[in-house]
């Protein structure tokens, strides 16, 4: 099934800026979602991150609807008292009856209610069934359908079309929520989705094709590390690497500056997730290792929360271990530059014969005797209440990838979101992914995907898919995907079987990159942030408020929708070095030397201002005045 596109479609520059004035004076947007200072999920991250944009659009005609969560309140939300008397009267009024409640001030004449997921979906019914003056949004960050479909392990994509939808969210026992999230979607003025693949789903499964794509953005100057983020790679790398040192003590045959760590993290949906089928692709990758006798070792993270009970006794040991031969290392160091110190005091070269003592030597002995371990390093960090069953590690035992000396993959289980407070993995998650080389995110159903997002404003490269939102707006707008570090897995026109050797040569490839190329790919990576940011980004949702105004009130906001002509966007074309994947360049060897590298043709600044031709400038928000009527602009 092709990828249609909708009315205003996502190339970035298919829409024109906002050059006439708009009074936002006499409108009001309110934005209303379950997760408004309320953490569940990804929708929570899209309206936090939109939040500083949106104000600077509206102003204080700007307000968030949620619910009332105490705990969340306390640590998200500055209570003040509201300084609008109507706005007041209104608080009083629903705290009266018991509910907590902001609402519009000075009874503006045009409101914009823009609602978030079914969850927030009967809002929307109401206003609508009411006739309420007021213009209405919807979007859908994934259908509520379409999740318990793929849940099943349904050929969902290329069976769209013959779901009896019906019948299918009856017998998954959501038929009410599914006609709430459908209602919603056909009653909005306008409804949105967040990417091309989910407009599709949308279209089949609530039967109403989104109005304009929605892509999500990010704060990108959260993430800014300016030209130090190669200095942040360097730092989280060197935190992760004691963790592993402390993890494989006893087993540390492997060299810890060619190894290479991938990760993998979000909600614990083995299938959905991709997770299964980047097992499968990590033992394929073990097998060519060690067949091409390669030194390089991988050491692949899985972050996804799991139910435990406590952390695993025999990774607190390696921890401990870790911390003890560091203690006594010290602690000879400082011995042994005391009598340096004092020989060099009287004039003498020292006897390295004797600058180490019995002692010293009795000391070292015993931290070397405390490494000796008979078993394997854990697969797991946590005790698992539910081992036997859990899917990840019987898709380990099946695969039988268990931290041995011959293999060349290795593979650590931490079923619990990082925090830099934990005793074991003491990093945030930010900190975590900057230390890694990879992100692996094989989703099979991904609406739009905040991880590899999150990878790639890190400069960090990450593998994703054709399902997920993410994925096909990378495809859209950059030529060669993988020269910038964004490799985009086929699960949509190919099998299981296919998609996973797709994989597994993906990660064989970058697993053949040297370290300068690495470098250069990271670079290249990097330079993608700026298409993710809220400011590129947040114009489409201005262009569906100013969508809803026009429908909703005809008689003072014009829109004349134009036929959807041509429009490819700009598109990052191919870096004009050599690209660093050994697929394409001409090194067909993991085992070049590092004289052949520097023969490479690279020119960072020629690359970056390249790149700044086909980057359009941040979406600014001109002074408006009041009393001037808006006309929609034409899309290219």
């Amino acid at each position: 099934m092709p990828l249609a596109r909708s009315l205003s479609v996502t190339s970035l520059s298919g829409l024109e800026e906002w050059d006439e004035e708009f009074d936002r004076e006499d409108a009001v947007l309110f934005e209303i979602a379950w997760e408004v200072a309320n953490k569940v999920g990804g929708i929570y991250t899209v309206i936090q991150t939109k939040a500083r944009l949106t104000c600077e659009e509206w102003g204080e005609n700007y307000f968030l609807v949620g619910p009332y969560m105490e705990s969340s309140v306390r640590t998200q939300v500055e209570l003040i008292e509201p300084c609008n008397a109507t706005l007041r009267r209104t608080i009083d009024k629903m705290n009266s009856s018991g509910c907590k409640y902001a609402a519009q001030c000075d009874e503006p004449p045009h409101i914009v209610a823009h609602f978030h997921e079914w969850l927030a979906g009967l809002g929307l019914v109401l206003c609508r069934q009411r006739q309420l003056p007021v213009a209405t949004i919807f979007t859908t960050h994934a259908t509520l359908l379409g999740r318990y479909l793929c849940a099943g392990s349904v050929d969902f994509y290329n069976k769209l079309a013959e779901f009896n939808v019906d019948k299918e969210a009856g017998d998954r026992q959501i038929y009410h929520r599914y006609c709430l999230e459908r209602a919603a979607a056909r009653c909005a003025h306008v409804f949105t989705t967040v990417s091309q693949i989910t407009a599709i789903e949308a279209e089949h499964l609530l039967k109403r094709k989104p109005d304009i794509v929605t892509p999500n953005g990010l704060n990108v100057k959260k993430f800014s590390a300016m030209h130090e983020f190669q200095n942040l790679h360097a730092q989280s790398k060197a935190r992760i690497q004691e963790f592993v040192r402390g993890h494989f003590y006893g087993h540390l045959d492997f060299n810890l500056d060619k190894t290479v760590f991938l990760f993998i993290a979000g909600r614990y949906e083995f299938s959905n997730k991709g997770a299964d089928l980047f097992l499968e692709a990590l033992a394929r990758l073990n097998y060519l290792l060690r067949v091409n006798h390669s030194e390089v070792t991988i050491i692949a993270f899985f972050i996804m929360p799991a139910r435990t009970n406590n952390f695993n006794v025999e990774t607190l040991k390696g921890q401990a271990v870790r911390k003890q031969l560091w203690d006594t290392a010290q602690t000879v160091k400082e011995r042994f530059g005391k009598k340096l110190y004092e020989s060099l005091l009287v004039g003498q070269l020292p006897d390295v014969s004797k600058m180490l003592d019995k002692e010293d030597f009795t000391m070292m002995k015993r931290a070397i005797f405390a490494t000796q371990r008979q078993c394997l390093p854990p697969i797991c960090t946590h005790n698992m209440l539910e081992d036997s069953s859990d899917p990840i590690l019987n898709c380990i035992r099946r695969i039988g990838l268990f931290n041995s000396a011959q293999d060349r993959v290795k593979v650590i289980f931490h079923p619990e979101f990082l925090s830099s407070t934990s005793p074991l993995l003491p990093m945030d998650y930010e900190e975590f992914v900057r230390g890694c080389h990879l992100g692996v995110f094989p989703s099979y159903y991904e609406p739009w995907g905040y991880t590899p997002a999150e990878c790639t404003v890190m400069g960090i490269p990450s593998i994703s898919t054709n399902l997920s939102g993410f994925g096909c707006f990378m495809e859209e707008h950059i030529a060669d995907p993988s020269a910038y570090g964004i490799y985009i897995l086929d699960r949509r026109y190919r099998g299981v079987d296919e998609s996973c050797n797709q994989l597994t040569s993906f990660l064989f490839q970058f697993c053949q990159q040297s370290r300068r190329q690495r470098i250069i790919q990271r670079n290249r990576t990097e330079r993608l942030s700026d298409l993710l940011d809220w400011r590129y980004l947040g114009r489409y949702y201005v262009s569906a408020r100013h969508m809803a105004l026009a429908k909703a009130f005809p008689d003072t906001y014009i829109y004349e929708p134009q036929e959807p002509t041509s429009a490819t966007g700009f598109r990052y074309p191919r870096p004009a070095s050599v690209p660093p994947s050994p697929a394409h360049s001409l090194h067909s060897s993991p085992h070049h030397s590092e004289a052949e590298d520097e023969e490479e043709p690279y020119d960072e600044d020629l690359e970056v201002e390249k790149d700044r031709v086909n980057i359009r400038q941040p979406f600014n928000l001109p002074n408006r005045n009041k009393n001037q009527t808006v006309g929609l602009p034409e899309k290219n």
